[in-house]
């Protein structure tokens, strides 16, 4: 049965991609520097290759190579996101070709560690250390008491708007979801092409989060009993959330695109979507969309709340270093996966070259980046006034080692609900049904 549950927990595809760049462990990748992205500094220290997508990541490398001759870092991008975690579960199945340390969002390190893919990183000093990260990003990346990952940068959500068009509109900045939705008809009726924000079906660990927000807990897991799960993803919160989305989608106040996609991303800088609800990454995101519109005048604002007087917050989003259990030298590897982004230096060029939200509290709590101001956004201190405070708050999720195959089912029944095919509550409880299902087949034990 662990066999045939192991395997087909399903999580992630497994395909037959080739695995390129640095991908041997720590014994072989230091035969060559021409494997390595990057350049080595140290030729006769043991290497360690790492697995990454950030953004400027090979300035932060060069940083931790040049400062360390005990070790030296060999990286390659191996691919974002599903793309990656495609290439990775490839070389569990073939138990060979995984890279040392690899870069996981925390969202799916559950699908990773339930196929004894990573390693504990307790034996290796995690615990030292988790007082330099926030309680939120540090639960992600536990389970238990086993710390799957170091955690690097986070999701902390808030509102970015147009506030040139909120000015147009005589539309005040919403601090609750009651008060964005009179905004959102006040947009309506005032003559504007566009629409306060959009909802995407497939939004993901959006839609999650938002659940949330309104006290949604859809997974209890701990991976001391990996085939022990619980399912309540139709919980009385996520419905209440998704009732209230659904009546804006039915009355027209927002459109229902899909996220991520050229048009959405057109969408975000033209006027379409005068709100875009994202995660501290969002602003990095915004700017980089290259058609953005020049005279647009944007600000940040905190995500409206269900009460005002008991603020929520939320996380989107945020990855993570893991150790692989095909890592030669784990200690070496754990050391890396700690000390990479341990340095003011290296968190200067993640926040102000890769436009990361660190996890890192030294860095948080810096003078340098509390009082940073972003042009982008006027000169507001935009840290300081709203996602410090979103990520001090966030206390952390649990994710189900199945989380791609949740997020793809609940994909389908928010565009059925949209389409007006059902309400939400009853795509909610179609959801559960489907999850219990699924995980029952994988071999899992379901209490709700």
């Amino acid at each position: 049965m662990k066999t045939k549950f192991l395997a087909s927990v399903g999580v992630i595809a497994v395909a037959a991609a080739a695995l390129t760049g640095c991908a041997a462990s720590a014994e072989t990748s230091n035969s060559t520097e021409a494997s390595c992205t990057n350049k080595i500094v140290n030729a006769n220290a043991p290497q360690v290759s790492v697995w990454a997508w950030y953004p400027a990541f090979e300035e932060v490398v060069d940083l931790f190579n040049n400062s360390h001759d005990d070790v030296q870092v060999c990286w390659t991008n191996a691919g974002q996101g599903n793309d990656e975690y495609t290439k990775f579960s490839t070389s569990i199945e073939s138990k060979s070709g995984a890279p040392d340390v690899i870069q996981l969002e925390s969202e799916v390190l559950s699908s990773f560690s339930i196929r004894n893919a990573l390693v504990d990183l307790t034996e290796f000093g995690a615990n030292d250390v988790k007082d330099k990260y926030t309680e939120g990003s540090w639960k992600d990346a536990s389970s238990g008491d086993a710390v799957y990952a170091i955690p690097v940068d986070g999701g902390p959500m808030g509102m970015l708007y147009r506030k040139d068009l909120f000015e147009a509109a005589g539309i005040a900045v919403p601090t609750t979801w009651a008060e964005f939705e009179t905004a959102a008809a006040a947009l309506k009726t005032s003559g504007s092409d566009g629409v306060l924000v959009n909802f995407p079906t497939n939004g993901r660990a959006f839609n999650q989060a938002l659940f949330a927000q309104a006290g949604s807990v859809p997974f209890v897991y701990d991976s001391t009993s990996p085939t022990d799960i619980g399912i309540d993803v139709n919980d009385q919160g996520a419905k209440d959330v998704l009732d209230y989305w659904n009546s804006l989608v039915q009355d027209g106040l927002v459109t229902t695109d899909d996220a991520f996609t050229a048009d959405y991303n057109t969408s975000l800088v033209d006027g379409t979507y005068a709100v875009y609800l994202a995660a501290a990454w969002g602003p990095g995101y915004l700017q980089g969309l290259s058609d953005a519109d020049e005279n647009a005048v944007w600000a940040v604002a905190p995500l409206p709340q269900w009460d005002a007087a008991n603020p929520v917050q939320v996380n989107w989003g945020g990855s993570t270093f893991a150790v692989t259990s095909q890592a030669t030298d784990k200690a070496l590897a754990a050391q890396v996966a700690i000390e990479i982004f341990g340095t003011d230096e290296a968190w200067k060029v993640g926040v102000e070259k890769g436009a990361l939200f660190p996890s890192y509290t030294p860095m948080l709590d810096s003078d340098y980046f509390v009082n940073l101001e972003y042009p982008f956004f006027g000169g507001q201190q935009i840290n300081k006034e709203v996602f410090l405070n979103a990520a001090a708050g966030y206390t952390g999720a649990t994710f189900s080692p199945f989380q791609n195959y949740a997020y793809d089912q609940l994909t389908e029944e928010l565009y059925s609900m949209v389409q007006g095919e059902q309400d939400g509550s009853q795509a909610l409880d179609d959801l559960q049904a489907s999850l219990e299902t699924y995980a029952t087949e994988q071999g899992f034990t379901v209490a709700k």
